[in-house]
């Protein structure tokens, strides 16, 4: 089969695009539309939808690596991506990222739905999380999914236990324009089922990846960070009111009361949605807090976006690794499954991801919002230096199953039954729609 004419989307009408080829998965000049790999069809050229490097954002991390893991275990260039683009913005991409949608305009959904279709991509891998996409409950990327003519595999990185009513039906959409779904832990399976009635047997149950890093005392790290002498506990991600950042600060007067020479590194820049509608404000109460509580000196902010090899050195110079997020609601948590690939003692309150990741003594589980809890989880493992490497051998063998390698082949597996149960046009369970007016974005001649 030809290849079809490839173009950047950009409904900027400035930006010229360049014409070429759709980038396979696998390492062979001209593949066939399928191809065999352990007796099971699996597609050779992946379109992932979701958004990407350099944009900060926590799906952008996870797309990244997706992409690097698949190019990394199958050769070629890796899954292509569209990515989706947050209002007023613009991103210099890597050359796999190959249309951008705005956030906003829905004409660009169903444009990059015409760009797809006339590829030769064999699959499409949506990853899925409200707030990425415009229109209502992101209902906007529903235009998408009611274009595709190929297979669709749906990531979903946040399951609602309680959706609201658009939430809901934006969910159950994207859940029959699927042909399978992922999930990243055992509750966002069950969630799926029960609330949404969900067949167990479209599910598919793979790990949030980790890459394969060594396992290494923290004060080989420390001396970068100029954290030489000190004990470090170690919060990175995103900065966001729902964090839970102050109660950490607020458990630091009693750990100084055992241990002098702790500190607490709050790495990351305040996430781009919340610095958009308040700045830094969040940022600047946490540090009005530790001025408030005389511990000013030892909170320690890392006030930037990390890259994939500061944080490497970052969580490995963390004596203790915290997650003291504010609600249950967290279906998964890309940072904890970095700390536990890591080798990390872990203290974390007991969100959904946090309760089944540190379950078996692979970390250690507080209540929410309790600085007292937090202040006498870290004293005990400070004070035990047995204990705390018991703990952190344990989550370490356990993030040897979610190293990115086979979440790769995990993924490649999922795109295999996809596309048998659909490998024919024939076989399509929902009617396509012709796109409707001008898409945005424009084809332009070699």
């Amino acid at each position: 089969m030809a290849a079809a004419p490839d173009t950047s989307l950009n409904p900027r009408p400035a930006v010229v695009a360049r014409r070429e080829t759709w980038s396979p998965a696998m390492g062979t000049k001209s593949p066939p539309r399928m191809q065999f790999m352990s007796s099971r069809l699996v597609p050779s050229r992946i379109a992932v939808v979701g958004t990407h490097l350099p944009r900060q954002c926590g799906i952008a991390t996870f797309t990244t690596d997706l992409c690097n893991a698949i190019a990394a275990a199958y050769g070629g260039g890796g899954a292509s991506v569209v990515a989706i683009n947050d209002p007023q913005s613009s991103y210099t991409y890597p050359t796999r990222v190959r249309f951008e949608i705005d956030e906003d305009d829905i004409s660009s959904y169903r444009a990059a739905a015409v760009f797809l279709n006339s590829s030769n991509a064999d699959l499409v891998c949506l990853q899925h999380e409200y707030g990425i996409f415009g229109g209502n409950a992101g209902s906007h990327v529903l235009q998408l999914l009611r274009h595709l003519t190929m297979p669709v595999v749906t990531t979903f990185h946040t399951v609602l236990r309680l959706p609201d009513l658009n939430q809901k039906k934006v969910t159950q959409e994207i859940i029959e324009r699927s042909d399978r779904l992922i999930v990243m832990s055992e509750y966002s399976s069950r969630i799926l089922q029960d609330v949404f009635g969900v067949p167990g047997e479209k599910i598919d149950l793979i790990p949030h990846g980790i890459p394969d890093l060594p396992f290494m005392e923290p004060d080989t790290y420390k001396d970068s960070f100029s954290l030489q002498n000190k004990l470090v506990l170690l919060t990175f991600g995103l900065l966001s009111p729902n964090k839970g950042f102050e109660t950490v600060i607020r458990a630091l007067p009693l750990i100084l009361s055992w241990h002098r020479n702790a500190v607490y590194l709050i790495a990351g820049a305040t996430h781009p949605q919340v610095r958009a509608r308040e700045g830094d404000r969040y940022r600047d109460q946490l540090q009005a807090l530790a001025k408030e509580l005389g511990v000013e000196r030892e909170v320690i902010f890392h006030n930037r976006f990390v890259t994939p090899q500061e944080m490497a050195s970052l969580v490995g110079s963390a004596d203790i690794y915290i997650t003291p997020y504010s609600h249950e609601a967290q279906a998964v948590s890309g940072t904890l499954a970095y700390a536990m690939g890591a080798g990390k003692a872990i203290i974390s309150t007991p969100y959904w991801h946090a309760a089944e990741l540190l379950n078996e003594g692979r970390g250690t589980l507080i209540p929410f919002e309790d600085p007292a809890a937090v202040a006498t989880a870290a004293i005990n493992l400070l004070n035990n230096d047995v204990a705390r490497q018991v703990m952190r051998k344990r989550a370490y063998s356990y993030g040897r199953r979610m190293l990115w390698k086979r979440v790769a082949q995990s993924y490649m597996s999922s795109f295999a039954r996809a596309g048998m149960r659909r490998t024919e046009p024939a076989d399509l369970r929902h009617s396509v729609q012709p796109a409707e007016g001008n898409p945005a974005g424009r084809l332009l001649s070699a």
